[in-house]
């Protein structure tokens, strides 16, 4: 009899019913109800080990098969993307029903090359979703899912596991309040960069922040998304000598800003602070986490009087005693993880991320970091600034080029670690997909997918502007950190390198040529007028042309100004001016390019007034100076700046008014100070930490890019 019910079981077909896919179920039905009645999810033995989905038509139903919840979100994507061109994005959505629905002709079965996709940098947790609500990370989770992301880090809600750990270390609570940041910084304070900067931050806001991870994590359980959680690497209050006889290395200054101290992983001490830690993090977030992320002298530090081999064996036994089969994730960013952290660890547990991968190859002049576990992935932006920028060639080419050189044992997967994610989609879509592919994938056929899903249909004018962008503003311009910056909202001067401290001005592509895709892409606007994602990327590639012809412009006035020339000065100046007045046009002809968006987030996001005030002041403070009030360390200005309707003519323009008039008195012999731009920014912050009324009405789309492009 028993070997009967077993040569049954082995009878019956690869695909069972499934009731784990419940998650995927709840997500079609947020993001696309009107395929739902039509959607059939089975269970799919894997292979190898190997996540993979099937598709297929069956009695008008639209069948997916797959090994898990992820690789069926996968599947709902891969047919709502290639059969009926339509697509989720961080900037705009084409989700409008389809009917009748396409069939699949052909069953399609799609194999994982990657067994991790990786999501979001520390950086992402503030320049993006600093004041995400749960709608918002609903959102956020659906998107990840829907793209393959099955390894994501968790960045907020460490507020409540550090005011417990420093309670069971013997901080008061004005001590702890002065460690913890306000919400727009945390990610600089986990890295082990900064300390309270922001802060203090409401009791009521680190409860809440709590309580939307825990709701956080449960989602991505139901989605097969797995948590990276921060884990304990030594990173301790600056004053934690304080309270310890242990071994504490002082970490100095990360700009004008004191760092958190080091408690030496070498020192019995630590283990018992890691236990600590850990057993918070476990009532607080549970104990089914099996990543940990944390990267020990970051950017800097002191590691005098470490030994590195034993730090790095330390951090993971900590690791591994509280959560057993722990997965420790590092960063591989300029010289990080060192060699010397990494040499009595086992290898095996742990992950690297070569972070910059579209400028960088550490993962092979390393040698694929010693011999350990690493995935590729791309920045794409600092700071979440604004721009046109994606190496796409280099991201299809590399990724394959790992997965199959002679390190591809040790390429264990793809991911995203945008400083900001509201950019260059197109980016995050291929980078992810390629999680999927296990062969080859050409970009300019790949471009014609992608771009017929993000608007809905293919047009001749539309693909003949993505042939351009891939040759200008989508190719591979060299080592850059981030998207060329825009020279009007430079802080003023007549010699200027870059807006930000890093950044780089000079655009590695034709801007003539982008003209002309811009142009072929807005000869389409009669027939996309309904379209979201066309009126967003209309407005973001116009916006690109303004910054572009910026240079120019700018150019002519320093000609005008060092050759003394005040009629020629004055008319570049006015002409500079009026890109600003152009550009705030074209911006706040929609809500998802305006600085009261952002604000009223912010302001939403809090509680409680107390919540909201310090929302908006975090706001304000990083997209403009960031932070330092140290006019010696005055570098990081800039570093967030935005593009946003509103913000274009209050204070970049204004800004550059002041300088200008500046420039007139040296013009005509009359002594003037220079102005202040140090206090003026902080003066602007604090006027604008109360959300003005905004211009109404908005001016038309259709005259503004006529007025830009023709």
């Amino acid at each position: 009899m028993r070997k009967s019910i077993y040569v049954l079981l082995l009878l019956l077909p690869c695909c069972v019913w499934a009731g784990d896919f419940d998650g995927v179920t709840q997500l079609a039905k947020r993001r696309v109800p009107w395929l739902v009645s039509n959607l059939v999810f089975k269970k799919m033995r894997p292979g190898d080990k190997k996540e993979a989905f099937q598709l297929q038509s069956q009695n008008g139903k639209i069948m997916i098969a797959a090994t898990g919840p992820n690789a069926a979100a996968v599947g709902l994507n891969w047919y709502l993307k290639y059969y009926c061109h339509r697509s989720m994005s961080h900037m705009g959505d084409n989700l409008s029903p389809v009917s009748p629905l396409p069939v699949i002709k052909e069953t399609v079965t799609i194999d994982a090359m990657a067994q991790y996709r990786f999501a979001l940098n520390y950086c992402t947790y503030n320049y993006t979703m600093s004041f995400y609500n749960w709608s918002d990370w609903e959102r956020e989770l659906d998107w990840m899912a829907l793209n393959g992301v099955n390894l994501m880090l968790v960045a907020n809600g460490e507020e409540a596991v550090w005011q417990n750990v420093l309670r069971r270390t013997g901080f008061s609570e004005k001590e702890i309040s002065d460690f913890i940041t306000g919400p727009a910084y945390n990610a600089w304070w986990l890295m082990g960069n900064i300390e309270g900067w922001g802060g203090p931050m409401p009791q009521s806001q680190i409860d809440s922040r709590k309580v939307l991870v825990q709701k956080m994590i449960g989602r991505m359980q139901a989605l097969g998304i797995e948590p990276v959680l921060p884990g304990f690497f030594g990173m301790v209050p600056h004053n934690f000598n304080s309270k310890t006889k242990a071994h504490v290395i002082t970490q100095g200054n990360w700009g004008a800003f004191i760092r958190p101290a080091i408690l030496d992983p070498a020192d019995t001490a630590f283990n018992r602070v890691a236990g600590i830690f850990y057993e918070e993090t476990k009532k607080l977030y549970g104990s089914d986490i099996r990543f940990f992320s944390g990267d020990p002298f970051h950017e800097g530090g002191i590691t005098t009087g470490v030994d590195l081999g034993k730090a790095g064996a330390s951090i993971q036994k900590a690791m591994q005693q509280y959560f057993p089969g722990a997965i420790w994730v590092l960063q591989g960013w300029q010289d990080n993880p060192k060699k010397a952290l990494l040499a009595e660890t086992d290898r095996s547990a742990l992950l690297i991320q070569e972070l910059f991968g579209e400028n960088t190859n550490n993962w092979e002049t390393r040698n694929g970091y010693e011999s350990t576990p690493f995935i590729w992935c791309c920045v794409n932006n600092f700071g979440e600034r604004p721009g046109l920028n994606g190496k796409l060639e280099r991201y299809a080419g590399e990724v394959y080029r790992a997965a199959t050189g002679p390190f591809r044992e040790y390429m264990k997967g793809v991911g995203i670690m945008p400083e900001g994610i509201n950019n260059n989609p197109v980016s995050y879509d291929l980078v992810l997909e390629l999680g999927w592919h296990n062969q080859p994938v050409e970009t300019g056929k790949w471009i014609n997918d992608y771009v017929k899903a993000r608007y809905g249909k293919a047009n001749d004018q539309i693909a003949t502007a993505w042939k351009l962008f891939q040759q200008t503003i989508y190719s591979n311009p060299g080592y850059q950190e981030g998207p060329p910056e825009n020279i009007l909202c430079a802080r003023p001067a007549l010699q200027i390198r870059s807006v930000s401290s890093w950044g780089k001005l000079k655009k590695g592509y034709d801007t003539a040529l982008f003209v002309k895709g811009v142009q072929a892409f807005a000869a389409a606007a009669p027939l996309f007028g309904n379209s979201e994602t066309y009126k967003i990327d209309l407005i973001n590639f116009t916006r690109q042309v303004i910054a572009n012809r910026a240079d120019t412009v700018f150019a002519s006035l320093v000609t005008a100004y060092k050759e003394e020339n005040t009629a020629a000065f004055n008319a570049a100046a006015e002409a500079f001016l009026s890109l600003h007045a152009l550009m705030n046009n074209l911006l706040n002809s929609h809500s998802y390019y305006r600085l009261t968006t952002y604000q009223q987030q912010a302001l939403q996001a809090g509680n409680t007034a107390a919540e909201k005030k310090n929302n908006l002041h975090n706001a304000m403070m990083l997209i403009s100076y960031w932070g330092e009030n140290n006019r010696q360390e005055d570098y990081l200005h800039e570093y967030a700046y935005k593009e946003w309707g509103g913000m274009m003519t209050t204070f970049y323009q204004q800004r550059w008014k002041l300088y200008f008039d500046y420039l007139r008195n040296n013009l005509a012999g009359r002594l003037s100070t220079p102005p202040d731009f140090f206090a003026w920014e902080r003066e602007w912050v604090t006027q604008n930490e109360q959300v003005k009324s905004e211009v109404q009405p908005y001016p038309s789309l259709e005259k503004v890019i006529r007025k830009v492009l023709y």
